[in-house]
């Protein structure tokens, strides 16, 4: 089981840089569905990923599900990138799901390989080196994965009921539950989520890039095993961190009380 272990939580080589997209440097990347940026000056290492459908309250379609696993490929191969925020460029909306009236013009073999797809992304997501910063949802439609991830998040019982009934919540339900981790007043903008999206990945931006995506896959992989089996993962994890330059720098700031200057090896 290690050996298999071992090589399933070894990050992809070689790095590649980020294409960046929908900056104002890229005027023709504004009519996608899905715009990647990376943010320079002192939000370096964070990364974007805007959602831009207007017209379908940025709902879950082909063309959209495509644009967005082509750049979370793009992005999970960048070592530069150290914190993701996806955001919507449509205000008032994050996600409104599935697009059903495109699923309704496709075939019941089409909707099979579609959901199917949906799947993946949410999967992708999830489990991505990188660091992920979602600002009002985690994920979690019913038919794309959320019968197998709410149940684990929420338990049983509330998965089902809120599955069954398709309750909405709102921002402070949803916080309450634990389905998002912090809900915040609106602004007269109407981006205050993303607001607090951007401080949270400020805090995150300093610590170092190989501990923290090794510890999400420690804690993802873990999480669906038994005790025994997550300690072995957390010890794989451990493994890949101990050669790293990164590890030698946090000791030896430590030791000379001093901020780390982290370098992602």
């Amino acid at each position: 089981m290690l050996r298999v272990l071992t090589s399933t939580l070894r990050f992809p080589r070689p790095w590649k840089p980020l294409e960046t997209r929908g900056c104002s440097s890229n005027p023709g990347a504004a009519g996608r569905e899905i715009q990647v940026c990376a943010l320079a000056g002192p939000n370096q290492g964070i990364a974007e990923i805007l959602m831009n459908r207007p017209s379908a309250r940025n709902a879950l379609g082909n063309v959209f599900v495509s644009q967005l696993l082509e750049a979370l490929a793009e992005l999970r191969e960048d070592r530069q990138v150290r914190v993701l925020i996806f955001r919507s460029g449509v205000k008032g909306v994050f996600c409104a799901g599935a697009d059903l009236k495109e699923r309704e013009q496709m075939s019941e073999a089409e909707v099979g390989l579609f959901v199917q797809r949906l799947r993946g992304l949410m999967t992708e997501i999830a489990s991505s080196a990188v660091m992920g910063l979602i600002e009002t949802t985690r994920g979690l439609l019913p038919g794309a994965g959320g019968t197998q991830r709410l149940p684990r998040c929420l338990g049983v019982a509330l998965a089902k009921e809120l599955i069954f009934t398709g309750r909405r919540l709102s921002g402070a339900q949803a916080q309450a539950l634990g389905l998002v981790n912090h809900a915040v007043a609106q602004n007269e903008e109407g981006n205050a989520a993303y607001h607090r999206a951007r401080a949270l990945a400020q805090e995150i931006l300093p610590q170092a890039p190989i501990a923290v995506r090794l510890s999400k896959v420690a804690i993802d992989r873990g999480i669906e095993v038994d005790i025994a089996s997550g300690m072995a993962i957390e010890g794989i994890c451990y493994a890949q961190n101990i050669p790293t330059r990164d590890r030698l720098e946090g000791m030896a700031a430590f030791r000379e009380k001093r901020l780390p200057r982290f370098v992602g090896e």
